[in-house]
């Protein structure tokens, strides 16, 4: 069996491989792999504002789920000069469902081949979404493209990279936000048998030597998933945000509020810290919901939050010291902040605060309002 005879052969996983045909006799290799509309539900979808609200920018008036291009590559080292992009693969949404284009350069003279697909398919697009390709994927394409002397307007699209987006939304409560990470903890689909990204360029390297097409499989099959996955993420990340009142954790719903926040979508933002308040993260999101009302000049709204903190006995000190604020300089009400203020330091002296340079410093404040208050009260 021959070498094209060997590549034909090669066959996928996670979804149909079929080798494309060839139209050049000198060309790098292109493999095609069909998965099926069911594993993308509501991929279609995805509407323009959401997406819109979730990447912090501007999309196409005209835009359509379809016309979004997920790009992953597989490279021979983590950057630098010598660095090159192996293997791109491109996949996008159809009626029938989810189509990845893999192009491999099979040996270092194909590369300017395989930067033609890439450049062909980015033209066919009105968005490129990414998994951390504004720091890696697409500078490392550019370079590689100014190599070969081409041009790289193709990578000149609204870029979604849903690593910033997934950090906004569940690094507070993961921490590490990397693909397979999200794969297993928020979509609930962890690997099987998956190759670790850090031997995947001595992989590379070994085909070179040997060009044992069987050594690359598992890189395939790799690149296949990891694009497929950040459809799947996109559009479950687009249904939390239509729907956060379907998010498990309070820490997720109150990144959520978070985010909304940096785009001043104030309403949506207290909707979510109205929900994250009933967890974990009660106090940040009462506290957050006050601060919002209070910076539109609600300020009873306010008031009212860090009132409702002190009955459930949330929040330690804050809501008194915020609400004694709230009733000295705007309901002009001393007696009223004089007694919070008191509230406030008796709360301090409790064994469970502690005796830490923190709560000295607060007993310090504490007692200079409390005095400040006295004396203003004997004034009156």
């Amino acid at each position: 069996m021959n070498l094209r005879d060997k590549l034909r052969a090669v066959g996928g996983t996670g979804g149909t491989r079929q080798p494309a045909p060839e139209t050049e006799d000198r060309d790098c290799r292109h493999f095609a792999v069909y998965r099926p509309a069911e594993e993308f539900p509501g991929a279609l979808e995805l509407s323009r504002d959401t997406l819109a609200l979730m990447s912090e920018k501007e999309m196409p008036e005209d835009f359509d789920p379809r016309r979004i291009l997920y790009l992953d590559t597989e490279t021979t080292g983590l950057g630098g000069s010598g660095t090159v992009a192996f293997l791109v693969g491109m996949g996008f949404l159809t009626d029938n469902g989810f189509e990845v284009h893999q192009f491999l350069m099979r040996d270092y003279p194909e590369e300017p081949y395989l930067l033609k697909h890439v450049a062909a398919g980015l033209g066919k697009f009105d968005v490129l979404c990414t998994f951390n390709g504004t720091t890696f994927d697409v500078p490392l394409l550019e370079s590689r493209f100014l190599m070969n002397r081409m041009s790289r307007n193709c990578l000149d699209l609204p870029h979604l990279d849903l690593l910033h987006m997934c950090r906004r939304l569940w690094k507070l409560r993961l921490g590490r936000c990397n693909l397979g990470r999200l794969e297993e903890v928020v979509l609930g689909k962890p690997r099987e048998d998956d190759l670790p990204g850090s031997e995947v360029p001595q992989r590379y390297f070994t085909y070179l030597k040997t060009k044992q097409m069987s050594l690359l499989e598992d890189i395939l099959k790799h690149n296949a998933q990891d694009i497929a996955s950040l459809c799947v993420l996109l559009n479950h990340m687009a249904e939390l945000y239509q729907h956060p009142e379907k998010i498990r954790f309070s820490e997720d719903v109150y990144s959520m509020g978070r985010a909304l926040e940096r785009v001043n979508q104030t309403e949506p933002a207290r909707r979510c810290y109205r929900l994250a308040s009933r967890g974990r993260m009660g106090d940040l999101a009462s506290s957050a919901l006050a601060v919002s009302y209070r910076r539109s000049g609600q300020r009873e709204e306010a008031a009212e939050v860090w009132r409702q903190m002190i009955r459930e006995g949330r929040g330690g000190i804050m809501p008194y010291v915020e609400l004694a604020k709230y009733e000295e300089h705007v309901l002009r009400d001393i007696p009223e902040a004089l007694r919070l203020t008191e509230q406030a330091i008796i709360r301090l002296s409790e064994p469970g605060f502690g005796q830490d340079d923190a709560v000295q410093a607060d007993q310090n404040e504490l007692q200079y309002r409390w005095q400040r208050l006295k004396r203003k009260l004997k004034e009156q």
